[in-house]
């Protein structure tokens, strides 16, 4: 037991250990960086088409790109259509369950645009969908 009176004369000092502390801190930082979901994007910016029926996907999706230009774009790097299955199996590899999010410029030829759909459903991509800006209807 600790006695006010002698800690107070400076008689008993009084230590803290800071050893738990930094390890709870340490398992927080682990806990909150394994549990953090990444999202991967197309590495393009483009101009999207306007849907009123657009919907938001809470689940992690792959991310493939097409510029106004026909560059088609997957994590970052510019690849052409033919390579597109084989990026597409290798993330669908990794998760199984995401999905494919083609994201177009609204510009961008709607021959392309299947072509990159077909290329991702041969590579066994169930969910297939293109990314739109939610509309108000008009």
């Amino acid at each position: 037991m600790i006695n006010v009176r002698r800690s107070l004369r400076g008689g008993d000092k009084v230590n803290i250990d800071m050893g738990p502390l930094i390890d709870m801190v340490f398992l927080l930082l682990i806990f909150f960086v394994v549990t953090t979901s990444f999202v991967k994007e197309s590495g393009v910016d483009v101009q999207r088409s306007t849907a009123a029926t657009a919907e938001v996907k809470e689940r992690g999706n792959i991310m493939v790109g097409l510029t106004v230009d026909g560059e088609v774009w997957f994590d970052g790097e510019r690849v052409d259509v033919r390579s597109v299955r084989a990026h597409v199996e290798r993330a669908l590899a990794e998760d199984p369950e995401s999905g494919v999010v083609i994201v177009a410029d609204k510009k961008s030829e709607t021959g392309l645009v299947v072509q990159i759909m077909d290329q991702c459903r041969l590579a066994g991509a169930r969910d297939v969908s293109l990314a739109a800006n939610r509309g108000d209807g008009e």
